[in-house]
């Protein structure tokens, strides 16, 4: 799979969203990697709020929600999709699948972050992700706050 990465200084100085990048390395389904930025922000030990971003956006989206969030205790957890913000960008449109959207942030929140008890906000795209997650772990998630969005069965 070819990867483009943006230079990480594209996201310094951005106005109102000052939250510290990190990165996973997940596979990238092919044997090779690719690297998921989110934004951690809190107290490890606090109650997880997870914040999944549409298209065509990324987590920059949650700039004003994640300070309140926080400040009310939550450990808050925002990560860009594959394909936005400083989350690596594979090249070709056959890449971008559903299922491996969603194995991606799977492999991101559950393996490398290892969370549980989540409370799930998600919109858009990242409802369709986030929402098939938490229907297939669903021992692992304890609220879902969802708006424009929906879970496809794959019945149509």
């Amino acid at each position: 799979m070819e990867i483009l990465t943006t230079p990480a200084d594209r996201f310094e100085n951005i106005r109102g969203f000052d939250f510290p990048t990190q990165y996973a390395r997940v596979s990238d389904t092919e044997g090779g990697h690719l690297r998921i930025a989110y934004r951690d922000i809190g107290p490890h030990d606090a109650p997880v709020v997870v914040m999944l971003h549409g298209e065509p956006t990324w987590s920059f989206l949650y700039r004003d929600v994640v300070p309140p969030v926080s400040a009310a205790g939550y450990r808050v957890i925002v990560p860009d999709l594959v394909g936005f913000g400083a989350s690596d960008k594979p090249t070709r449109q056959a890449d971008h699948t559903y299922a491996r959207h969603v194995e991606w942030i799977r492999a991101l929140l559950l393996d490398h972050l290892a969370l549980t008890d989540i409370a799930l906000l998600c919109q858009d795209w990242g409802g369709l992700i986030g929402l098939r997650i938490a229907a297939e772990n669903l021992d692992r998630f304890s609220a879902l706050i969802v708006s424009n969005t929906g879970l496809p069965t794959g019945d149509f």
